[in-house]
């Protein structure tokens, strides 16, 4: 499977995409500017020596073109971007990983974006595509330290259940990471907006705190 990642270069999007490598996908990590993907890429594959990647850089449209997408864009541009893609992505699982969020202050604080959620924004600009919310409270520090595992549940919501499924299966590669399925679509807005809670945790107990829920078995079946 290949997976793209629109607007990819930020630490979210390249760490995200470094580690999907780093358990055997392909990765194409899209950007506006090719070029600049192009050198992160790079880099991320010198920095690993140790490591086989398939991870490569292009542009936006290129990642589009994959098997399976992920919106790794600012939560303001996400619906926008995957509207400049529309017809490669038809049929297809799209995951958005943004939160609206604001800082007031000292304080992270979240925004309610249109239709209630990135994710649900996202579904109504490409209908013909399975949106799928995860991958929101993974810090990017810990997905890019290959060789470590990244202690977190990862919660993931979708109306489409085989959606749910192919991320799971995804998620449950990555070490240290547990799949939770979260329900449907319309649970996204209360995931983004939880991000503002763990941002704020961070800030007073000055660490990188990631989401560990009790209570499940870890054998259960995640779908």
């Amino acid at each position: 499977m290949r997976i793209g990642i629109l607007g990819g270069t930020g630490p979210a999007g390249s760490a995200l995409g470094l580690r999907l490598a780093s358990v055997g996908y392909e990765v194409v990590i899209g950007s506006r500017e090719a070029q600049r993907s192009v050198r992160i890429c790079d880099d991320l594959v010198k920095r690993w020596p140790e490591f086989i990647l398939d991870l490569v850089g292009g542009s936006n449209a290129a990642a589009a073109k994959c098997d399976l997408v992920i919106i790794a864009t600012p939560w303001d541009s996400a619906a926008t971007v995957v509207n400049e893609h529309t017809q490669d992505l038809v049929g297809k699982i799209v995951v958005t990983m943004a939160n609206a969020l604001v800082r007031v202050g000292k304080e992270f604080q979240p925004l309610v974006p249109p239709r209630g959620s990135i994710a649900a924004h996202v579904q109504a600009e490409i209908p013909l595509s399975k949106v799928v919310a995860a991958f929101q409270h993974l810090p990017a520090t810990e997905l890019g330290r290959l060789g470590h595992e990244v202690d977190s549940d990862v919660l993931i919501c979708s109306d489409d259940p085989t959606a749910t499924a192919k991320i799971c299966e995804i998620v449950a590669k990555i070490p240290g990471c547990r799949p939770l399925n979260a329900g449907t679509l319309s649970n996204a807005l209360a995931i983004e907006a939880f991000t503002a809670v763990l941002l704020q945790l961070n800030v007073r107990y000055k660490t990188r705190v990631a989401p560990r829920l009790t209570g499940i078995p870890d054998h259960g079946d995640a779908r």
